[in-house]
């Protein structure tokens, strides 16, 4: 479904993303963590077309998304970055309507679907009361759970989601991870947090100054020996009382 094929990003004379190669499955659910810095972000931004790489290739169900058309790209990806604009004269309805575009053509009228999408997408990320406030006079977690709906929006079937658990409670931290779980495609998703990481997914990437650390499940990437080597310090791991995924628990 999505590669990631010796990917290098460089700005000036930093290398920000260092030959990174990474498959994920059709339905996978994959988690992009490490340090800041570490290249997380920008690894994203090449699948969705906002940094290209100076070498290697994304390849989306096998086409190089940086040869395939925009709107292409768009019908086939989710994405919520961790920056969005707060000031346009937008209600939030209007906002998650905007994750429609990309299934149509200039001037199309928006129907009676694409706003029943709305009304859905808002209801998943709990904010269908607020449908006709103004976006810009949203707190910074309803914001973000605006973005997240109008992803959910566009029913693409890869999500591309960057940190998007920021200015969230956690009531909607879980109730995002629920929504992520429950995706019927594919996700990947830049994270800090290595315990939602390790609850919420099947695989986990690590970063680490833009190279690929190493991936696998939970249990075989969330060790001491990786918060030693990566995040510099002291943990222990122990199991979720509920379901036995790996928890951090610092010394």
């Amino acid at each position: 479904m999505l590669r990631f094929d010796r990917v290098t990003v460089r700005a000036g004379a930093a290398t920000l993303v260092d030959t990174v190669s990474l498959d994920i499955a059709d339905g996978e659910r994959v988690a992009l963590v490490g340090p800041n810095g570490s290249g997380k972000s920008t690894l994203l931004r090449t699948a969705y077309r906002a940094c290209r790489p100076v070498a290697g290739s994304v390849l989306l169900d096998g086409l190089d998304v940086w040869r395939s058309p925009v709107r292409a790209v768009g019908q086939r990806t989710g994405v919520v970055t961790q920056q969005h604009l707060a000031d346009f004269p937008l209600t939030v309805s209007d906002v998650v309507l905007l994750g429609r575009a990309v299934h149509k053509r200039m001037f199309d009228l928006d129907t009676a679907h694409d706003r029943a999408v709305v009304i859905e997408s808002l209801r998943t990320v709990d904010l269908e009361e607020r449908a006709n406030t103004a976006f810009a006079t949203l707190s910074g977690g309803e914001r973000q759970r605006t973005m997240v709906a109008q992803a959910f929006a566009g029913r693409a079937p890869v999500l591309l989601f960057d940190e998007p658990t920021n200015h969230l409670d956690l009531r909607h931290q879980r109730a995002l991870m629920e929504s992520v779980r429950d995706h019927s495609g594919t996700a990947v998703v830049a994270l800090h947090d290595l315990q939602l990481a390790g609850r919420w997914f099947d695989r986990i990437a690590v970063l680490d100054h833009g190279k690929l650390w190493g991936i696998g499940t939970p249990a075989e990437i969330l060790t001491p020996d990786l918060l030693s080597e990566v995040y510099g310090v002291q943990a222990d791991i122990v199991a979720h009382p509920v379901d036995g995924t790996p928890l951090v628990v610092l010394r």
